[in-house]
């Protein structure tokens, strides 16, 4: 197919005007097309020829102005419109369009549970010519009146409010203005537990086999939804923008949610069927905030052209984090941001597929290119310098040039040079200049302490050593050991300065602390380093340290030690068994298990250290397992058995838990716990096709259908192997779930030896899956299916040499290029 280019799109932006789109979708023809009617009208500015995307299963009719236009005419997802003379025009295109199974275009799922069918779009990022007829591209707005044919029972859900007119027939209201991408439809039997607030109707949605979980979380939903609309109204000058407010969760889902305006979709895993931690009731509210941002930033006000995509994504990961903190019982969200999603942003920017937060629009000539940069940079780096800007210009000024922004660009679009300045005509900072050495530039900087004093009450002196260019302002905390528990630290002081120093080495009075952090509070993006008695106290006394965030920047520096070959691997484990049973925060606990799971103990160690590797974390599991037998932090204990059943080594313990339906002194085993338990044992060889069968008729949803396709390429058994990979790579029947399961479950360090022989398969069968099954599945092949256990120098020959292959699908050959990346640095720190 086609894909678009920056050139091509500012031509064609100069010469029509696109006002509105009439779209009839019937949905009751069949379960592999749906039909598609569209309408639409525009103005051509100029005499000229343009095209309009679509990628039908038949292209029925098409006419310009009532002429008919030859069908056959179509040329990939291009239908020349040639000749147009200027004045008002009107398309009219009648096509089959397809199902998929994929996530892209209209989605359909039928649930396992009980049957029901639903389907869904998912129009970003050019996948709305999978629906209807369009001029796809973010800055030719229009307004959008969708009406539905749907079967008997359906429920349909749109970007407005949606009216029944009996016989399957509904309507959805225009809306405002929108982009292409942001077209929204969800239909299906669907479980809606409705409000209203500030006038307006609220609802949230799910399938019906999931309504009593739901049902359980609503208020907590409504309640978080309602709180961070209030909170963007108290920041935001213009209202909210669209007639209604709906939450869809939906099956089979991608990404985490889409902002499609006044009906976001999220994945259905949301709504949780299984016990879960507050941390990821945290992730949830989050991601509910990020989205709900999005109305403001990415719909109301939308980017020209894709370079710009990290405004979008930047800033509502900033607002979804602050607003949450600011409207919620969620206090400490930047604690998760700074151990979870951070790391996301450092590590992409430490590989050769780094761009700038706001990438040149040289850089992304097209849609294929576009689709590369929803990372770690846009989303996690991007929010981080958000933070930065606000420290430095201050949040009143910050909130000015927002408003300033919506209300010069509202149901438009604009550019980065808008955004600035926006900011700039509420500030006498030179936001320019800052905007230049943070979002211009790429890579991260490190900031290295030199710590002077000599134990008297002279006073000390820091000087910071800076690799990178960069302007921050950092906050420095400075620790003392406690009199009494010297396993505890005592604030001593806290203070902000510039990076770069402008006058030379800092001095503060007294003598020299104990611990001096750099960036204490996480409001810079910056990887940082500890002076020597500074990291030998952080060794003694990481979990005394009194503010989980500052725990936060010490493990997180911790942990780019290890990845820069600068701390053992090992150091950081026995640095987790000192501290992790004593750590009361959850995210942080969450983490560094996390780390130490899957890159220390599965990519950073030898097979010959990793058995040594999972009984550590073992023994730090039980002990804060047995720190939670009196029941009052269960998420804690939680997450402690989650890890103990990934790290066992041996199938008894755990086969006993699963034999009896609970871990010993609780909690009860739970769908996900007893899938957890099975899959683990499936790897250690003490689980069969008949464990699997029977587990899957006790839980036969869409997660236990996944959870056994997971289970079943775990078996260590090469005829099991070999079905797995034939369902893989070799058909095209697995849903975009399904695959991701089955992929998660065939490479297993345990299991070196038995699939040593894929490894080069997978070089040649990824790129020709990419190429039949699209940019989504070749997402999930470089991401999910790449052999990550294979950390070798033949694995990373064979990877390399794929790389040079000239049918590489763009969206694989970046997963390969980051994949290939980690590999060099695992085999790095396995060096020394």
């Amino acid at each position: 197919m086609s894909v678009l280019t920056r050139d091509e799109a500012q031509t064609r932006a100069q010469l029509i005007d696109v006002h509105r789109y009439t779209v009839a979708l019937d949905l009751t023809t069949g379960d592999e097309t749906f039909e598609s009617r569209a309408a639409i009208h525009f103005t051509a500015l100029a005499a000229g020829d343009t095209f309009v995307e679509l990628k039908p299963a038949l292209l029925r009719s098409v006419t310009l102005d009532g002429q008919p236009l030859d069908p056959d005419a179509l040329t990939e997802n291009r239908l020349a419109l040639t000749g147009l003379a200027a004045g008002e025009h009107e398309l009219r295109v009648d096509a089959t369009m397809r199902y998929s199974r994929t996530g892209e275009g209209m989605h359909r799922f039928t649930d396992p549970t009980d049957g029901e069918t639903y389907v869904y779009t998912q129009m970003f990022l050019e996948d709305v010519q999978r629906v209807f007829a369009v001029f796809d591209q973010p800055d030719l707005k229009a307004v959008f009146e969708l009406s539905v044919t749907a079967p008997e029972g359906w429920t349909v859900l749109g970007n407005g409010i949606a009216t029944d007119a009996g016989d399957g027939r509904w309507s959805i209201a225009p809306t405002p203005p929108i982009s292409t991408y942001l077209v929204a439809v969800a239909a299906g039997p669907w479980h809606s537990v409705r409000t209203e607030h500030a006038g307006l109707p609220f609802g949230i949605h799910c399938r019906r086999s999931l309504a009593p979980h739901l049902d359980i979380d609503a208020d907590e939903i409504l309640t978080i939804t309602r709180a961070c609309y209030d909170r963007y109204h108290e920041k935001f000058k213009e209202p909210y923008p669209f007639d209604s407010y709906d939450q869809a969760f939906v099956p089979e889902f991608n990404a985490g949610a889409m902002e499609n305006p006044g009906l976001v979709t999220f994945r259905d895993e949301f709504v949780y069927r299984s016990a879960v931690t507050d941390t990821e009731r945290q992730t949830r509210a989050m991601v509910i905030a990020h989205e709900m941002a999005h109305m403001w930033f990415g719909d109301l006000v939308t980017l020209t052209w894709w370079d710009d995509i990290w405004l979008n994504e930047s800033f509502a990961e900033y607002m979804g984090y602050q607003t949450l903190t600011e409207a919620t019982r969620y206090a400490d969200t930047w604690v998760a941001f700074g151990i979870d999603r951070k790391s996301w942003g450092y590590d992409a920017d430490q590989r050769p597929s780094t761009h700038p937060v706001a990438p040149d629009p040289d850089a992304v000539p097209d849609t294929a290119s576009a689709m590369l940069n929803f990372d770690g940079i846009s989303y996690a780096k991007g929010a981080s310098a958000l933070r930065q800007l606000v420290a430095w210009l201050g949040e009143k000024d910050f909130l000015a040039g927002i408003n300033t922004h919506f209300a010069r660009h509202k149901f438009g679009n604009a550019t980065l040079a808008d955004f600035i300045d926006s900011l700039a005509a509420s500030t006498d900072r030179d936001v320019h200049r800052w905007a230049e050495k943070w979002l211009r530039t790429s890579g991260v900087d490190t900031l290295t302490p030199t710590v002077g004093g000599n134990g008297s009450e002279a006073g000390w002196t820091l000087d910071i050593a800076q690799q990178g260019n960069r302007p921050h302002r950092i906050a420095v905390g400075a620790y003392d050991r406690d009199l009494v528990d010297p396993g505890h630290l005592t604030p001593r002081d806290r203070f902000e300065i510039d990076i770069p120093q402008q006058d030379g080495p800092t001095v503060r009075p007294g003598r020299r602390p104990d611990l001096v952090v750099l960036n204490d509070g996480d409001l810079t993006y910056a990887k940082v380093r500890l002076d020597a008695r500074s990291w030998a106290t952080a060794l003694d006394c990481l979990s005394g340290i009194p503010d989980p965030l500052t725990r936060t920047v010490v493990w997180n520096t911790a942990r780019d030690m290890v990845r820069d070959g600068e701390l053992p691997p090992t150091a950081y484990l026995d640095a987790a068994r000192t501290h992790l049973p004593h750590e009361t925060d959850l995210a942080v606990v969450q983490g560094v298990l996390g780390f130490a799971a899957t890159q220390i103990a599965d990519r950073y160690l030898g097979p010959d250290d990793r058995p040594a590797a999972l009984a550590t974390l073992t023994r730090i599991c039980r002990a804060l397992i047995r720190r939670t037998e009196d029941g009052n932090a269960p998420g804690l204990r939680l997450t402690a058995v989650r890890h103990f059943i990934s790290a066992a080594t041996q199938p008894d313990g755990i086969q006993d838990w699963l034999n009896s339906g609970s871990v010993p002194g609780g909690p009860e085993l739970d769908p996900e716990l007893r899938w957890r338990i099975l899959y683990r044992l499936a790897v250690l060889g003490a689980a069969d096709d008949t464990a699997i069968a029977d587990e899957l008729a006790r839980d036969p949803s869409a997660t236990g259908q996944e959870g056994a396709a997971r289970c079943r390429a775990a078996l260590p058994d090469g005829d099991a192997k070999a079905a797995a990979w034939e369902r893989l790579f070799l058909t095209d029947d697995l849903s975009n779930h399904l695959f991701t399961a089955t992929a998660q479950g065939f490479w297993q360090p345990e299991q070196t030896d038995l699939v040593r022989k894929y490894v080069p398969r997978y070089y040649t069968d990824a790129v020709d899956l990419a190429n039949r099954r699209g940019p989504a599945i070749a997402d999930f092949a470089g991401r999910h299916a790449f052999p990550l256990h294979a950390v070798d120098a033949e694995s990373l020959r064979l990877g390399e040499e794929c790389l040079t292959g000239p049918d590489l699908l763009p969206a694989l050959r970046r997963k390969l290029v980051d994949q290939l990346d980690d590999l060099r640095r695992a085999l790095r720190v396995r060096a020394g």
